[in-house]
Formats: C-alpha cells, sequence, structure tokens
C-alpha cells in the first residue's frame, strides 16, 4: 500500500503515512519498515534498483540488431537480382561463383542476426525484470501479474503473444510520477502499444517469410521468397527502433520516480538515459 500522502512511500502507520511524511507515527507491528535509499533514490541492497545501465546495454544491442538487419537486407537483395536475371532473362549468374558469395554473405549477415537477437533478448529480460521489480515498490497496486511473468511470460506458447504487454502495462503504470494532488496519473501508452503492436507483427513476418524462402522450388518462388524475407527485415528495424523509444522512455520514468524518493531523503540525484 502506497502512502495516501506523498503516494511513493510504502505505508507503515495505521493513518496509511510512510515513514518519510511529516507527522507519521510509530510503524504499526508487521509493517515494512522504510527502504534505504542510495544515490538518486535506489535501494541499497534490496529494490528498487538502477535500470539505467541495463537500459544502456539494451539500447546499444537493439542498435547492433538494426546493423544486422541492414547487412541482411543488402546480402538479400544482391541474392535476390541474381535469382530475378535467372528467372526473367535465363542468366545463369547465380549458379556460379557470384551466386555462392551472394549465398555465403547472406548466410554471415543472418547468423549475425540470430547471435545479437539471442544477446539482446537476454539483456532485455534482465532489464524488464529489473524495471518490474522496481515497479513493485513504485505502484504495487498497478501490477496484474507477479514479477515472475516479466521473464516466463516470454516462453509460454501463445502467452507470450500477450503476458509479456500486461506485465509492461503494468510496469509503465506503476512508473508515473504522482501528480501535485498524489492521485495516480494517467500516462499515454503509445510507446509501449507501438512498441508491442510492431513487435507482434514481425514475429509472425519471421515465421512466415522463413517458410516461404525454404519451400520455394523455382527461381520465381526464390525470387518472391527473398522480397519477403528482406521485408520481415526491414519491418524488424522499426520494432527494434520502436523498442529503443519504449526502454528508454520507461527507464526515465523510473528515474524521475526515484528521484522522488531521493528528494525526501536528501539523496544525491541520477542523470536519466
Amino acid at each position: 500500500m502506497l502512502c495516501v500522502r506523498c503516494r511513493t512511500g510504502t505505508a507503515v502507520t495505521d493513518d496509511g503515512l510512510c515513514a518519510s511524511c511529516p507527522g507519521a507515527r510509530t510503524p504499526l507491528p508487521g509493517r515494512p519498515e522504510p527502504v534505504a535509499t542510495g544515490p538518486g533514490g535506489w535501494g541499497v541492497g534490496t529494490w528498487p534498483r538502477s535500470p539505467v545501465g541495463l537500459s544502456r546495454a539494451v539500447t546499444v544491442l537493439l542498435g547492433a540488431v538494426i546493423v544486422t538487419d541492414l547487412a541482411a537486407i543488402g546480402g538479400g537483395l544482391h541474392l535476390r537480382s541474381l535469382w530475378q536475371g535467372l528467372a526473367e532473362q535465363g542468366d545463369p549468374a547465380v549458379h556460379g561463383s557470384r551466386g555462392v558469395t551472394a549465398e555465403r554473405l547472406l548466410s554471415a549477415a543472418q547468423t549475425g542476426q540470430l547471435v545479437v537477437f539471442v544477446a539482446t533478448a537476454v539483456v532485455f529480460i534482465v532489464w524488464f525484470h529489473r524495471t518490474r521489480r522496481n515497479a513493485e515498490v513504485f505502484d504495487p497496486g498497478a501490477q496484474r501479474m507477479g514479477p515472475g511473468w516479466s521473464v516466463g511470460g516470454w516462453f509460454v506458447p501463445f502467452a507470450n503473444l500477450w503476458y509479456p504487454y500486461r506485465v509492461a502495462a503494468g510496469i509503465w503504470e506503476g512508473s508515473a510520477v504522482p501528480g501535485p494532488e498524489g492521485g495516480r496519473p494517467t500516462v499515454s501508452r503509445t510507446p509501449l502499444r507501438l512498441w508491442w503492436a510492431v513487435w507482434i507483427v514481425s514475429t509472425f513476418l519471421n515465421s512466415f517469410t522463413a517458410r516461404m524462402e525454404e519451400s520455394a522450388e523455382t527461381p520465381e518462388q526464390t525470387v518472391e521468397g527473398l522480397g519477403l524475407v528482406v521485408a520481415a527485415d526491414a519491418f524488424e528495424i522499426v520494432s527494434a527502433v520502436l523498442a529503443i523509444v519504449f526502454v528508454r522512455a520507461l527507464t526515465r520514468m523510473q528515474v524521475a520516480r526515484a528521484e522522488l524518493r531521493a528528494s525526501r531523503t536528501g539523496s544525491e540525484q541520477l542523470t536519466a538515459p
């Protein structure tokens, strides 16, 4: 339960105040003691913990995703042009050294995509879990799903199309800075909704295009399949850009929320990413 006055601390008294608010009496037995805060309002040996470092790592890795996608797009377009030459003009270059080189370049780019994607997913989920645990401290009432779902929700078939979004919505709402009157603010979810919608479409598009590419038997089908793969990579770039916007926006919200705690304890402020 949050303090009825400041809406940032945990209520520890019978009248709903936190220990930092003026007039707070001794905490009732069994109520939690106020969390110690360090630089920037982050916890000392407990939650909340700063997500800033992880958010920067996620941003860098998402940038690497964009770079590998661009490399795959270039390789895919080059190989597609060779297959198109065979389909339209009977040019056999795709079966020669040029075709072999193009295949190898595209394969290397796709391997890079996979490696970078896995690394990004791991760091993103760690960041996501940390922000969820922080949101539990900031505003437990806004959380609709337990912190374990911030990790497990990504790996449950079909549920992974919805559960991570529900977790993210709770984090987003719980990380918003309360208004001057202490009420729960209404914050636009546009960055979250845009990222999630594009991520879902990108996931389905990647699965569909992979099947199309594997089932191609004629030069014309190969040209079509490679074109769809290039389109999927371009869509993934849009998804990565929106993910960066979401990560940075949510991290800034949590920094601002932690600074409220710091302002009550006189701690040093933390610079937002």
